[in-house]
């Protein structure tokens, strides 16, 4: 036996990363990834810098401009980085807060009561990650300019010409060698947060200007093209944040949008809310300007004292009679759209993601607010609040029918199969983790689908044609829909309030269809049953869309499988001159079973989507516009992503 020679270990193996060198080293620690969602956070962590000025008062404008050259420029008007010497550093403030790590104002309530930013990292790590910034800074009279490379100064702070006005312009160029996937940002990810930062902050001006050449693309007829150049302003802010929210959300139950504004001495609040005739509720929380989609102490505090009052007032007046039981919250919260914002001293975070606020003293500061509010307006606006009792009486007898049609797809277990639906073809292994449920569209796809898969850990759910559209219609009538009960009861964790992670089946669920129109329309409605009654799947990111192929390509020998149009165009360019041979697939049922195994289910060749919900708020926007009444929006929609064949597949 031989023992190998041991590598040693002593105080020169111990690497000590200084400056910004552990930014550079593990990114992915400081912003998320070094994907499109990184790239975007640089750009956030400035936003949000210019946005505390607007919370401290001393900001009212905010632009952001998307430069040609892949760089964005971010500029305020508030009181400007500071320029004088750190006592600590021994340098200016500016070189101190733009190279190194955990500088800033906001480590006490001296420049800012309350401050954003999700994980405070600043502007040091947006300098780190950028191979070229500069910094012009407007204060105590003066222009004061500095710039940088790959994190570090190529010049000192240098004092420009007089002026009046105060304020801070960060210019940035993603470093490539960071972002090797992508430097090309968004502008409708970079839109939508921008406007939520003005909703939040009523009174802010923000402008987005996008600099950058883009393809020429007509509009239809009576149609604007797509803005380039937008500023959100809301005088109103949160209730101006309902009103956009109830744009695609069907008709309001009555007129007047709820406002409800405190200023303690430690937090601060503020809340709109609206019921509609829709039947699913949105409820959007923030703290500090933080969208805590997971919720946490300051929705517990809104969803109590809400089901409370209601349930108060519809005693009080009759409306609920002695032997009836109390209206659920969820009963309540049916085709509610509410934005519950509160500013914290000093938040505390937690959950996955750490966007669960976990303040205790917020839960009841939200709570004894609304005690006191929400039962004076019920009784101040009798005629509207009966009509909301009466939209909360209806979903209450619609979650008792509800009940019964649950019953239907419930389990013992989340293993046993006694109860499952008749059509699906189950795999043979018991470990979740590893098990995949693949639901095809139709008999004739689910045949080369079952004789494809490898049965010990590929199940296969066939659907008949287009399922129910559950943005239209209460979750009772949806549990009466065959192929939404089969989903349902297949997945295993149940919905509303029952709905358990633990208890699900498959760690992967993929949506396999057609690579065409009617495929597309489909995966939609899949998608909007699983956001709407299964989100807990899609949060779990257990929800995937297969990539099959739309045409086999036989070049000589060789057999290429391509999945849309632009690969089609794009092979075509690369091979001009050779002879090829297309075939457009009409469907998956035509295609035969090593084919789709190659293709959509082999987990060493196909290619998957992971269905992820990076913005709540423009995922209820966007299956709003798809699935919702709003006909104009949906055919603006189409209209406008019509040309993007790849942005529609995924």
């Amino acid at each position: 036996m031989t023992t190998a020679k041991k590598a040693s270990y002593g105080a020169s193996e111990i690497t000590v990363l200084e400056g910004l060198d552990p930014v550079k080293k593990r990114p992915g620690m400081y912003i998320g990834d070094i994907g499109e969602r990184g790239l975007h956070h640089l750009v956030w962590e400035v936003v949000d810098n210019s946005v505390d000025e607007a919370m401290a008062g001393v900001c009212d404008k905010i632009e952001v401009i998307l430069l040609e050259d892949d760089g964005v420029r971010v500029s305020d008007d508030g009181r400007g980085i500071p320029v004088d010497k750190h006592k600590s550093t021994k340098q200016s403030a500016l070189t101190t807060v733009l190279t190194t790590l955990h500088a800033g104002g906001k480590f006490d309530t001296g420049a800012y009561q309350v401050s954003g930013g999700l994980h405070g990292v600043g502007l040091s790590v947006v300098n780190a990650l950028s191979e070229r910034l500069e910094a012009e800074v407007r204060r105590d009279g003066y222009i004061w300019t500095q710039s940088f490379a790959d994190g570090s100064p190529t010049s000192a702070v240098v004092k420009g010409k007089p002026v009046k006005k105060t304020g801070t312009t960060i210019s940035f160029w993603p470093a490539a060698t960071t972002f090797k996937e992508t430097r090309d940002f968004n502008f409708d990810i970079i839109i939508s947060r921008l406007r939520e930062m003005a909703f939040l902050n009523k009174g802010l001006s923000i402008r987005l200007v996008d600099e950058r050449q883009h393809e020429a693309v007509a509009p239809e007829e009576g149609q604007e093209p797509p803005a380039r150049d937008v500023t959100f302003l809301y005088k109103n802010g949160v209730v101006d944040f309902v009103k956009y929210l109830n744009e695609k959300r069907g008709e309001p139950i009555h007129g007047r949008i709820l406002h409800f504004e405190d200023a303690a001495t430690e937090h601060e609040l503020d809340i709109a809310l609206q019921w509609t005739t829709s039947y699913t509720s949105t409820v959007h929380t923030f703290a500090n300007n933080i969208n805590t989609h997971e919720g946490g102490t300051h929705e517990e505090g809104f969803r109590t004292a809400l089901t409370r009052a209601i349930n108060e007032f519809a005693r009080t007046k009759g409306l609920l009679k002695e032997k009836e039981e109390n209206l659920a919250g969820e009963d309540v919260r049916e085709g509610l759209t509410a934005v519950v914002s509160v500013k914290v001293r000093e938040p505390q975070f937690e959950g996955q993601t750490k966007t669960k606020l976990g303040n205790t003293e917020i839960r009841g500061y939200v709570l004894k607010t609304l005690n006191q509010v929400l039962p004076e307006w019920l009784e101040r606006n009798s005629n509207e609040a009966r009509r909301i009792i009466d939209k909360c009486k209806s979903a209450q007898e619609a979650r008792m029918a509800a009940r019964k049609a649950r019953d239907t797809t419930r389990r013992k277990t989340a293993l046993e199969s006694a109860s499952l639906p008749g059509k699906l073809a189950d795999c043979s292994s018991r470990d979740a983790s590893v098990s995949e449920l693949f639901i095809v569209e139709g008999d004739s796809a689910a045949g080369p689908a079952k004789q494809a898969r490898d049965s010990e850990f590929q199940a296969i759910l066939p659907i008949r044609g287009k399922i129910l559209n559950v943005e239209r219609a209460r979750l009772s009538k949806a549990l009466q829909n065959n192929e939404v009960q089969g989903i349902i009861t297949a997945s295993g964790t149940g919905i509303g309030d029952e709905f358990d992670i633990e208890k699900a089946r498959y760690h992967k669920v993929i949506l396999l269809t057609d690579a065409d129109v009617d495929g597309a329309h489909i995966r939609t409605l899949l998608l909007t049953l699983f956001y709407r009654h299964l989100r807990g799947l899609v949060e779990a990111n257990f929800i995937y869309v297969a990539q099959p192929p739309l045409y086999r390509i036989k070049r000589g020998k060789e057999i290429v499988y391509l999945k849309d149009d632009p690969e089609l165009e794009q092979f075509r360019a690369e091979n001009e001159g050779r002879k090829i041979l297309v075939s457009r697939f009409k469907g998956l049922g035509e295609m035969n079973p090593n084919e789709l195994w190659e293709t959509a289910m082999n987990p060493e060749t196909r290619r998957l989507l992971c269905v992820d919900i990076e913005d709540a708020i423009r995922a209820d926007d966007i299956f709003g516009t798809l699935m919702g009444d709003d006909v104009p929006s949906r055919k603006a929609f189409i209209q406008q992503n019509a040309k993007d064949v790849r942005f529609l597949d995924a």
